[in-house]
């Protein structure tokens, strides 16, 4: 008994937009940029996204919240294409990335520190400001 073969899960690219958290004009543009390869396309010859292609698309996310430009993303991406032979460069940009983005977490804290200072002091200001009498009936 031959066993039913299953294809794989495709979306179109409204799909893959909601799903990824990314606009169709941002999917076209890396794309066009070569951050992403050509999805596979439908017999309708409609972009045919995979969840392998979602999975790039969220790796790619977190380095553009993460603030990497998109010069170094797309040398990632191009690195990515000659499989194992270039994980030590892959390694290494990551490893570049990971420094800016502690220096970056660094300078939010300290800015978080200030703030918290504030709101402090505003707490302190304001509990020992005298309050308005009651009217008395």
């Amino acid at each position: 008994m031959t066993q039913p073969t299953t294809q794989p899960t495709t979306y179109a690219i409204a799909e893959a937009a909601h799903r990824s958290g990314l606009s169709i004009d941002t999917l076209r543009y890396y794309e066009r940029i070569q951050l992403i390869d050509p999805p596979a396309r439908d017999s309708g010859g409609r972009r045919a996204y995979s969840d392998d292609d979602l999975a790039w698309l969220g790796f790619l996310t977190k380095l553009r919240t993460t603030g990497m430009p998109i010069k170094l993303m797309r040398e990632y991406a191009r690195l990515r294409h000659q499989g194992l032979a270039s994980a030590g460069p892959r390694k290494r940009i990551l490893e570049r990335h990971r420094e800016d983005v502690l220096a970056r977490i660094e300078e939010l804290r300290s800015c978080l520190d200030v703030l918290n200072y504030k709101i402090d002091n505003y707490a302190t200001l304001i509990a020992a400001e005298p309050r308005p009498q009651e009217a008395s009936a």
